[in-house]
């Protein structure tokens, strides 16, 4: 594992296991709350919720696309929120409400036909370890619970909702030698006026 919070790294992963599992990624699934939000809930005057997102984890969302890989969102919550910024962003498999989070996997890993190994999961907290067991590379953020935290290959140095899914995507895509290549493809798509954000 790699603790990113105290620039350690466990024994419990080797560097050539972990290269190995970063190359076979072929899609991210991220949680919500805690991760692409710092769990916070606001309601406004009317009852209506509110969540911030950062915006630096929408470039690297739009920066694994661009890296060929797929993007869905796997929810425990409901919210009009998450349904707007997922369509900002283009993610068009966004699931709220889901109780189960390992059987959703499941079901979308055989829709894409992948395995799991295929998959890399960034979670927060006691309802993402059975989405852990699913994949083959676990993420957690700086401010998961410490269960969550020992299942991890990597725990990032930014809480969720801070820039933690920008920091997993660069990890990411680094490791993998296409951070270049979909920096410069991002760039493009904006001077063509086609990214999202």
């Amino acid at each position: 594992m790699i603790d990113q919070s105290t620039g350690t790294t466990q024994p419990s992963l080797l560097d050539g296991d972990l290269q190995q599992r970063l190359q076979a990624v072929k899609a991210v699934l991220l949680d919500v709350d805690g991760v692409l939000t710092d769990g916070s809930i606001y309601y406004d005057h009317t009852g209506r919720e509110m969540k911030r997102f950062h915006v630096a984890d929408g470039l690297g969302i739009e920066l694994l696309r661009h890296a060929g890989l797929r993007v869905a969102i796997l929810s425990g919550r409901v919210s009009e929120a998450i349904a707007r910024r997922a369509a900002e962003l283009k993610i068009a498999e966004t699931y709220q409400g889901v109780r189960d989070k390992k059987a959703q996997i499941e079901k979308l890993r055989q829709q894409w036909e992948m395995k799991a190994e295929e998959l890399l999961y960034i979670g927060d907290d006691l309802n993402d370890l059975p989405a852990f067991e699913a994949v083959g590379v676990r993420v957690a953020v700086a401010n998961a619970v410490q269960e969550l935290k020992e299942q991890a290959h990597y725990i990032t140095r930014t809480p969720g909702g801070s820039g933690a899914v920008r920091e997993v995507c660069e990890w990411l895509l680094k490791a993998r030698g296409q951070w270049n290549q979909a920096v410069e493809e991002y760039l493009q798509s904006r001077r063509e006026g086609t990214g999202s954000g």
